[in-house]
Formats: structure tokens, C-alpha cells, sequence
């Protein structure tokens, strides 16, 4: 059964990640690839060292990468024709039951390579003992964790994508929305609700590239580099590389062996792509309390009081806000994993693997819940327009207004902040203030200065590039439109 990549693919979509094999523990034996050993393992060292219990998610990729080094093996003569046929063979059907969770992974083989090759061997006898000839389980694991991280920022970027529609597709019922800007959490300017979505999918973008940054050094092949020095079989790297769709190769044998950086640079983009994700749920949560009442959120991604039965709780983004911690906590675990480890392989890069799966899943889970939940949400207007003149949110557009008049900006901080303390003690907005006062504070807000009042005229006052006005605005909407169709 000679499947290709893309049917791995397909096989790796739609069974393995919902697979969860059963690891079958079998009394201790002597390993077949124990070498200069005479003695079976101590069951608790088998215990103790195993990874197929998490690796096991690997699985594709191993017989993906498997499948090129062959050819390759084929192609330079250590392989027959016939033998290449039967290894590859092999490997498909390996992979195929593999995907549809009927393959006995056995712990006394340790790790996913050793699984699958050990079966191979059983299946086609000593032909599958040629397989792993120019290769190391060393630069076997990071090719196939480098395979699993660009598929896994595809995916990702993908889920990132659908979250940008939600924010941009709100453009339309929300168009015309005025919000009450923050800073400290304190009413600071006016800003367009379409403002504040889009400024989430600015960071979402960053996140992509980002990702896209990573994913350049993760499509470098190790493969061939074997345990730390090289081999002396003539392989094509190269070969194997275009088969795979790596970019490039690493040049360096023993820097490639050891080297996980590439996993803690994922781990890094995950990790800021959660802290985006929790700074959005923390600002939602506090929209939808009736504190603020801002937010309506969809009744199908919140949870209920098991006593108090008016609750609507926002489980969803609560959790999002606290699974941020695993992913922060999963960085930080790999960092010190490596820290002072010595150059090529040692055993404790197995422990890189249940970090890096951790935050993927995390992430991408969280993710998925968020697209819909943004798209469903409401914006309580009513509510939201009773309150906007609360704040003094145009106080710094009349400012501005008086610099323009050539007032010196700390003089006219001045001036405003002494108008806006005379309209707190008699409890009225600025432009509710009577004439007098603003013409005692300076002769030009006698003028025209109160057109410029109120969160309307304080929201179309902008000018600059990138601000809340709102045919800046609107032309940044249109150009996400298009950048996401086009996507």
C-alpha cells in the first residue's frame, strides 16, 4: 500500500489527532536494537524512559519521513528496487492502521520510530532492517517534530484567519458605533467599535507573521546529519528534502541533532498569541457585567450556576483567559529544559514533546471557540449610547483644537483640564457648560469651539493615519475585506 504525502495528510486529518492508542505493556525483553547489551531492561527503567505514550502523534510524520528516506536509499543503491517497493509498502499499511487505531503501540519499544520500524520488520522481515541505514533516531525525531510544527502553523494560521472574519465581519451591524476608549480603565477618547475590532486583528496579523517567521527555520531538513557527526553512506539530503518539502537543509551535523530551538521559538508564538487571546477575554468579560453592560454574549458559549439560577457565566472566555497560564507555563518548561545542555542529543529533548502538543492544542482550541463566540455577540448600543458623554471623552479633541490655534499643548492642557473641572463640579458634559466659562479660560473657545464638542464631532475630528476617524476607518475595513477574501 504505497500512499503518498497527501494521503498522509488526509489520514493524519481526519483519524489521528481524535486517536488516542492504547500502549500495550508486555513483559521485559532485550531491545532488538540493544547492541553491546546482555541484559533485558529493568521494567522500571522501561517505565520511566518510554515516549510512545505521547509521541505516538508523531506517528505520520515518522512514516512520512520514513517513506522519503527510503527512495532516497533506493535511488543511491543501498535499496533494490524491490526492496524500496516492499518498505514502502510496509510503511503505508503501518500508517493506515495507524490511522484508524488499530495498531499496537508497545511500550518495551520506548518511542514512535522504534514502533513503527519494529513492525515494519515483523511485516516484511529483514528487508525492513535496511530502512534505517544513514539515519539516527536523532535527526529521525526532530524532522518528524519539525513535519508536525509546519502543519501545526497552518493550522493555526488558518484558525487565526477565521477569528479575523468574525472581528471584520461585525463591520456592518456595528458600523456607526461609538465606544468609550480606555487607558488604566479609565474613559479616556471615542473610538469606533469597528476600530476597536480591527485593532484585533492587527495583533492576530502579527501572530501570523510571526508564525510565518517561525515556520522559515522550522523547513529545514536534519535528516541524513544522523546521530551527531554524519554518516559515511553517500545519502542525498537533498533528495529527501524536495520530497518532504523542506526549504533547505541544516548544514551543521551536530548542531542539528540537539537543536530545539525551533520548538521553543513555536512555543513563543503560541504563548504571545494566548496573551492576545486573554487580553481579549478579559476586555469582554468586563464588557459583559452589568457593571458595564456593553456586551451580549451568545448563550451557547456561556455556562449556568449550579445554585444560583439567574447566572450567565462566561466560562468560555474565562477559561481562554486561564489556559493562557498552561501555554506561558509550557514556554517557559522548554526554556529551562534546555538550558546548559551540552551540543548534539541527550535524553532530556524527549521531554520537549508534551509541552510544545500542549500548547498547539490549547491554543488552537481556543481558537475555535472564539471566532463563533465574536461573530454571535451584541453590542448593548442602547445602553452603550446613554453613557458615551460620561468621561469627558472629547476633552482632548478640544485641546488639540486650541493647539491648533497656536496655544502651546501644556498650556492648553491646562486650560482644558480647568474646563473639565468646572463641568465635574456642576455635573454636565463640556459642551453642556456655559458659554462663559470656556471664554474666561481663553478667548478662542468663545468661537467656533463647541462644534467640535460631544463624542460624535470628537470621533470625526481625527486625522491622522491609523485613528478612529471614520473614513480612515472605513478605508482599513475595506482593506481587510479584501485582504481576508483574498486569503
Amino acid at each position: 500500500m504505497d500512499l503518498s504525502l497527501d494521503s498522509f495528510y488526509e489520514l493524519h486529518n481526519l483519524n489521528l489527532e481524535a486517536t488516542v492508542a492504547t500502549v500495550t505493556q508486555t513483559p521485559n525483553v532485550k531491545k532488538p536494537w540493544g547492541g553491546v547489551f546482555r541484559e533485558a531492561t529493568d521494567p522500571r527503567v522501561e517505565k520511566f524512559t518510554e515516549s510512545i505514550s505521547f509521541d505516538q502523534r508523531l506517528a505520520i510524520y515518522d512514516i512520512q519521513g520514513s517513506q522519503a528516506h527510503t527512495q532516497m536509499l533506493a535511488t543511491i543503491g543501498i535499496l533494490t528496487g524491490e526492496e524500496r517497493d516492499q518498505i514502502t509498502t510496509g510503511l503505508g499499511e503501518i500508517g493506515a492502521e495507524i490511522a484508524s487505531g488499530q495498531f499496537d503501540f508497545r511500550q518495551e519499544f520506548e518511542d514512535v520510530h522504534m514502533n513503527i520500524e519494529q513492525a515494519l520488520i515483523a511485516r516484511i522481515g529483514d528487508v525492513g532492517r535496511k530502512l534505517h541505514t544513514g539515519r539516527s533516531r536523532n535527526d529521525q525525531v526532530s524532522t518528524d517534530l519539525r513535519l508536525w510544527i509546519r502543519d501545526e502553523i497552518d493550522r493555526i494560521i488558518a484558525l487565526i484567519k477565521d477569528l479575523q472574519r468574525a472581528f471584520v465581519g461585525r463591520g456592518k451591524q456595528d458600523q456607526g458605533v461609538i465606544l468609550p476608549g480606555y487607558t488604566h480603565l479609565q474613559r479616556a477618547q471615542p473610538v469606533l467599535a469597528i476600530h476597536y475590532w480591527l485593532a484585533y486583528c492587527e495583533k492576530l496579523q502579527r501572530d501570523q507573521g510571526r508564525l510565518l517567521d517561525c515556520r522559515r527555520r522550522v523547513n529545514q531538513l536534519p535528516l541524513g546529519t544522523a546521530a551527531l557527526a554524519g554518516t559515511t553512506i553517500a545519502v542525498d539530503r537533498q533528495m529527501v528534502a524536495d520530497l518532504l518539502g523542506f526549504d533547505g537543509l541544516l548544514a551543521n551535523s551536530l548542531d542539528s541533532s540537539g537543536a530545539r530551538d525551533f520548538v521553543i521559538e513555536f512555543a513563543s508564538c503560541l504563548a504571545l498569541i494566548a496573551e492576545h487571546l486573554s487580553g481579549l477575554a478579559e476586555e469582554w468579560i468586563l464588557w459583559s457585567t452589568s457593571e458595564f453592560d456593553f456586551l451580549k454574549l451568545p448563550q451557547a458559549f456561556c455556562t449556568g450556576s449550579s445554585i444560583m439560577p439567574q447566572k450567565i457565566n462566561p466560562d468560555v472566555l474565562e477559561l481562554v483567559r486561564g489556559k493562557t497560564g498552561r501555554v506561558v507555563g509550557n514556554l517557559t518548561s522548554l526554556l529551562v529544559l534546555v538550558k546548559g545542555l551540552p551540543l548534539a542529543y541527550n535524553r532530556d529533548l524527549q521531554e520537549d514533546k508534551s509541552p510544545v502538543f500542549d500548547s498547539a492544542d490549547t491554543v488552537a482550541a481556543c481558537l475555535e471557540l472564539l471566532a463563533p463566540l465574536v461573530a454571535d455577540a451584541e453590542l448593548n448600543r442602547a445602553v452603550i449610547a446613554n453613557r458615551l458623554e460620561d468621561g469627558y471623552l472629547d476633552a482632548t479633541t478640544l485641546m488639540e483644537y486650541l493647539i491648533s490655534q497656536g496655544v502651546p499643548q501644556r498650556t492648553a492642557h491646562e486650560i482644558i483640564g480647568q474646563l473639565v473641572a468646572s463641568a465635574l463640579d456642576l455635573g454636565v458634559p463640556l459642551r453642556q457648560l456655559p458659554i462663559e466659562h470656556f471664554t474666561a479660560a481663553h478667548p478662542t473657545l468663545s468661537g467656533s469651539a463647541h462644534e467640535i464638542l460631544g463624542v460624535q464631532a470628537a470621533v470625526d475630528a481625527f486625522r491622522s493615519y491609523g485613528s478612529t476617524n471614520p473614513a480612515e476607518v472605513e478605508k482599513q475595513w475595506n482593506q481587510w475585506q479584501k485582504k481576508l477574501s483574498e486569503d
